[in-house]
């Protein structure tokens, strides 16, 4: 009775954040309230809020059910002495675009987190997520290129800290310029050939057998 319970509140969980994506995406965030969301899942505002605390927690969750695998992939970049840094964080980069490209979720989620979400009084806590997340990201990727660089004996052209707050920006460009028109462009080739450009630059030009292979899936 007991495990029924806990899976009944793990699916209405499920369809609340179901139902805030799809709401967050056809309104905006601020627009949006507790009440709609509550309205698209068949619930009531009670239910939310027995599972989150404000329309932030839901948000953040509503993130977090499509970001964490992405995240747990940066955590780890830089942070093996024996891994080929530059390979590793090319690896992640390319899964991150690759599962924007064909993940309808992971699409509409980030759409919502990029063009739907105005950082007003009531979500301060979804803007901090996201300067967590920022920071995160170019905190591993600046590991691993300066472990690319110490692996291959040189120096970077620029701090490390610089080089990976540029290439985040080209990735998060390229995804927020995507996802204004999907399809305007293919992500995951571009993607790959920016990316690549942009270290060349750096001095650290992939192989051609690492610049030909293609995301391994769950990175």
């Amino acid at each position: 009775m007991v495990r029924r319970t806990r899976e009944d509140a793990l699916a209405t969980r499920h369809t609340l954040l179901d139902a805030a994506e799809l709401v967050f995406h056809a309104h905006g965030v601020s627009r949006t309230t507790l009440n709609d969301i509550a309205q698209q899942a068949g619930t009531t505002r009670g239910a939310i809020y027995w599972h989150f605390k404000d329309k932030a927690d839901l948000f953040n969750a509503m993130m977090e059910r499509v970001t964490l695998p992405l995240e747990a992939t940066f955590q780890q970049l830089g942070t093996n002495p024996a891994e080929d840094a530059l390979q590793g964080m090319r690896q992640a980069m390319l899964s991150a675009l690759r599962q924007t490209e064909t993940d309808e979720r992971t699409r509409r989620v980030f759409a919502v987190a990029t063009h739907k979400v105005e950082y007003v009084d009531e979500l301060q806590a979804v803007r901090q997520r996201h300067l967590n997340i920022r920071r995160l990201c170019i905190e591993q990727t600046r590991k691993a290129l300066a472990q690319a660089a110490r692996q291959r004996g040189m120096k970077l052209p620029l701090p490390a800290t610089h080089a990976a707050q540029g290439l985040h920006a080209l990735i998060d460009g390229l995804i927020q310029n995507w996802l204004l028109e999907p399809g305007e462009f293919a992500l995951l080739k571009l993607g790959q050939q920016a990316m690549d450009a942009y270290l060349a630059g750096l001095g650290l030009a992939p192989t051609e057998a690492e610049a030909k292979k293609k995301p391994v899936a769950g990175r």
